[in-house]
């Protein structure tokens, strides 16, 4: 499971005395916990790898819309803080597919519900983060989504 690949990577980080390291594990394990008191009340769970997949997805997008403000800011110290815990972050995503292979599956998706319009879109991205949520950034995929569509 991939909580327990972090809980692992935290020791790992101890034991190393990598501190930039131990401090990004720390973040996510915390995100993890925030998450697991969010879903208590929740009728239903989903898997657990499904549930660190997204938080970790949540944070590599904070961090990288971080980098770009901290870069247009003048404030490259912090940029570079960033980028560490993102490398951090990545490390535990599953392999994340390529823009060819994105627009291939997107292709395939279309042609498979017969979508042809922009008002198809929304079955074409439900399907599309169905299928290779975790594999994909859904913020890109859209946009490659709403250009095959027109």
């Amino acid at each position: 499971m991939l909580r327990d690949s972090i809980k692992a990577a935290q020791v790992a980080a101890m034991k190393a005395g990598d501190k930039g390291r131990l401090a990004a594990v720390r973040l996510i394990l915390a995100k993890l916990k925030d998450k697991d008191i969010e879903l208590r009340t929740a009728s239903t769970v989903p898997d657990d790898d499904i549930i660190v997949v997204d938080v970790l997805q949540k944070m590599a997008k904070q961090r990288r819309e971080s980098i770009t403000l901290y870069e247009q800011g003048g404030r490259q110290e912090l940029a570079d803080v960033e980028k560490a815990e993102l490398a951090v972050i990545e490390a535990f995503l599953p392999q994340q597919m390529g823009e060819d292979e994105v627009k291939a599956a997107i292709e395939a998706i279309k042609a498979e519900l017969g979508a042809s319009t922009m008002k198809d879109m929304g079955k074409v991205v439900a399907e599309l983060k169905a299928r290779h949520g975790s594999q994909l950034d859904m913020g890109r995929a859209s946009g490659l989504v709403k250009a095959a569509l027109s």
